[in-house]
């Protein structure tokens, strides 16, 4: 739910259906925080892992989020006036800056913490546990909250930046409320699922077809779809492979990289013709 809910309002936000959390390095960012926990936390950081435990991935998981989340914020907003290009274009920096970094612990990992890393980057609701969760939705349960209450906002931003300041939105509060909003989710649930892609882009896209672009109904709807889509995609990776257990994100890939290439299609048919 907290996927989808901040891929529609990131949606809105950059006016750009095509948009996605992890265009802004969130997931990139948890998963840089993981595998530095994963592939040297044992040897460097012996005394944090023994106290937190099984808590130790999912924390720096989301230490990593939201550090490139604030580093994607700080490159952004050099300007008075915000381009959601410019964001965008500062979250690939970023996507990139962590694949390098991704790629360097994945060379210098052991056969064991790079199989723990890989599994964990694929996404999946195996580790899921009561003692993850019950934190995860402390942070998430308020951070959706307030994305609902988005809602008239964002619709007004639909209208454009200038429009909705005349309405009376604050755009630049709106920005970063939104942004630091989808990153809590975002990087919470992250960092208990590993990565799980397409769903924050896919669900938004399904209920905006359907219902239209009225957040009101929107945020919700999303939420909803997106819930459902990932626990079909759960039950397909625990009975397609049975009794071994696909990756989440490896179906949820396969299904949404052809969706995406369809959207992209379907854009760019929209604006040719």
């Amino acid at each position: 739910a907290g996927l989808a809910l901040s891929g529609a309002a990131l949606q809105a936000l950059f006016r750009n259906p095509l948009a996605d959390p992890g265009l802004l390095g969130i997931s990139s960012g948890a998963a840089l925080g993981a595998g530095l926990m994963i592939v040297t936390g044992s040897a460097w950081l012996t005394g944090i892992t023994v106290w937190v435990g099984d808590l130790a991935v999912p924390l720096a998981a989301f230490g990593g989020a939201l550090g490139a989340t604030l580093l994607v914020q700080g490159l952004a907003s050099g300007k008075a006036s915000w381009a959601p290009a410019t964001t965008l274009l500062a979250g690939i920096a970023v996507n990139a800056l962590a694949g390098a970094g991704i790629g360097l612990l994945s060379w210098l990992a052991d056969d064991a913490a790079l199989r723990n890393f890989t599994f964990w980057s694929l996404g999946s609701l195996a580790s899921a546990t009561w003692e993850l969760l019950i934190p995860v939705m402390l942070l998430v349960l308020p951070g959706l909250i307030l994305l609902f209450r988005q809602a008239a906002p964002l619709n007004m931003i639909l209208m454009g930046e200038a429009e909705a300041g005349h309405a009376g939105v604050d755009v630049r509060q709106l920005r970063h409320r939104v942004i630091a909003l989808s990153a809590l989710c975002i990087g919470a649930l992250v960092a208990v699922t590993g990565i799980i892609g397409f769903i924050g882009l896919v669900a938004p896209h399904l209920v905006r077809l359907s219902i239209g672009p009225d957040h009101r109904w929107l945020l919700p709807g999303s939420a909803l779809l997106g819930a459902l889509l990932l626990g079909a995609a759960d039950l397909g990776a625990r009975t397609l492979a049975a009794p071994a257990e696909l990756p989440i994100g490896l179906l949820t890939s396969l299904i949404g990289g052809p969706f995406f290439i369809w959207l992209i299609r379907r854009e760019t048919s929209g604006i040719g013709g």
